[in-house]
């Protein structure tokens, strides 16, 4: 039979077929940076004070005796460093404006995601295990984590004894140290909320790792897993939980992609803030040449208003 001559195997400028978007699903959430309070930073050391009551107790005197005093506790005076964190693009002249399939500026394109990716850099500093630090020549400052920050209700997995938290001691907040990684039980997640509750906090979110979500799916406390629908339809199984129900209230069960598989955190939300001396944004650098260079920047410091207003459980994930 008689074949074209003309055809896709020998034709020549044939358009491309190239689909006109970028595909991208890198995660964007952000667990703990979504519910700190916004506060403003004046310095690069940020404070706060913290107060107690004292311990409610028998409290009668006799009629008509002369009053004694007693000493007054002082505040507890608690800061954290500002962290200075950055993303740079640089982007040819030529480049910005040739013709490309998903956007129509390079500039504005990698900007937008330069953007998202220091949010998930800030997630990561204020939920980890980082140390405070005022830096210095050649050393940046850091912000400690929410991580090294909890330390008088810091439950070590049943079966470690070698971790430790120090937290903040001499106007800087020190990393925990590790111990023997164990399993994370729901004992120790019941030691760690009632300690928070005792000293008035109100750990209504707890939060970890994707490791430590698959062992808390067989926990006892989980409210449901299921879905009741109404009808002939078949109730749905939800695989994993995201209320927890313990002696102390109801929890909400958060994953974090950034957090380590060594701590499980009980969050009081009330209690967690950031404090922001330079608020995150956008600045075009001097032309070296023919490019353009540009700067997202922010200064930050995480705030923990109270750490005993939290609890976690250290040297778990195994």
């Amino acid at each position: 039979m008689a074949i074209a001559n003309t055809n896709t195997y020998n034709g020549k400028g044939i358009a491309e077929s190239f689909e006109d978007i970028i595909f991208d699903i890198s995660p964007e959430d952000t667990p703990l940076l979504s519910v700190c309070k916004r506060m403003t930073a004046g310095q690069t050391y940020h404070q706060w004070q913290t107060d107690a009551l004292a311990p409610a107790g028998d409290n009668r005197a006799l009629e008509g005796n002369d009053a004694t005093y007693g000493t007054l506790a002082a505040t507890t005076v608690l800061g954290n460093y500002t962290q200075i964190s950055t993303k740079l693009v640089k982007v040819s002249g030529t480049y910005d404006v040739v013709r490309k399939y998903g956007r129509k500026s390079e500039v504005a394109y990698q900007l937008m995601k330069a953007g998202k990716e220091l949010k998930r850099d800030m997630e990561y500093a204020i939920v980890r295990n980082q140390a405070s630090s005022a830096g210095g020549i050649g050393a940046a400052r850091s912000t400690a984590g929410i991580e090294s920050w909890i330390a008088g209700n810091a439950v070590e997995g049943t079966g470690n004894t070698t971790g430790t938290t120090p937290g903040f001691s001499g106007g800087t907040v020190v990393a925990p140290t590790d111990g023997t990684q164990v399993t994370f039980i729901e004992a120790d997640l019941q030691t760690a909320l009632g300690l928070a509750w005792a000293d008035g906090g109100d750990p209504s979110l707890i939060m970890m790792s994707a490791k430590n979500k698959a062992r808390f799916a067989n926990f006892a406390g989980i409210a449901t897993k299921y879905n009741e629908v109404k009808g002939a339809m078949q109730a749905t199984i939800i695989g994993a939980a995201d209320l927890y129900v313990s002696d102390f209230g109801n929890h909400q069960v958060k994953l974090n992609r950034y957090m380590r598989d060594q701590a499980v955190l009980c969050i009081d939300p009330a209690y967690v803030g950031l404090a922001t001396l330079r608020p995150m944004a956008k600045e075009e650098l001097a032309k070296t040449g023919d490019s353009t260079n540009w700067q997202i920047v922010t200064e930050y410091a995480l705030t923990v208003p109270n750490p005993d207003a939290h609890a976690k459980i250290s040297s778990v994930g195994l």
